[in-house]
């Protein structure tokens, strides 16, 4: 091989080398200069809104009445209308769509006073609220229609 076909061949593999260098040079500078222009911003700067806070529903919120009652009817439905021997001392769940309310009602116990039929329970309620617990009594009316004559927050 001659002399210039020699220079022509270690010219054409050092042309290849000689591009990713500068391509891996121009990557790496690039990279730099943006990790220096982005540190003008300063993102802990921009402030924290200090006002929001988790937790921060008070622990004696109470549901709105429209709430409370569409709660306490899906609640007296559910109990009256339990099989109380199929239930065997179970949690009984219930869910409120409308309110998007929900729990467990147990210790339903079923008893007559004065020739009435009638049902005791307690019944959890969870909501956006919170969570609240409620002792309650519904009664089966002459007209066969159960009536709740009790339904009051348990306090600790």
């Amino acid at each position: 091989m001659s002399r210039p076909a020699q220079v022509a061949v270690l010219k054409s593999t050092r042309k290849p080398c000689v591009f990713r260098l500068g391509h891996i040079a121009l990557v790496v500078t690039s990279i730099a200069l943006s990790a220096c222009a982005s540190g003008g911003l300063d993102m802990l700067g921009v402030g924290t809104d200090k006002k929001v806070q988790t937790g921060s529903v008070s622990t004696g919120a109470t549901p709105s009445t429209s709430e409370a009652w569409s709660d306490e009817i899906t609640i007296r439905n559910a109990v009256t209308s339990a099989n109380l021997s199929e239930l065997d001392s179970q949690p009984l769940a219930w869910a409120n769509v409308d309110t998007g309310s929900q729990g467990a009602i147990t210790q339903i116990k079923e008893f007559e006073r004065e020739s009435v039929r009638c049902r005791k329970f307690v019944a959890s309620r969870e909501s956006f609220e919170g969570v609240s617990l409620y002792d309650g009594e519904a009664c089966l009316q002459g007209n066969g229609i159960w009536q709740m004559r009790k339904f009051a927050p348990v306090v600790n």
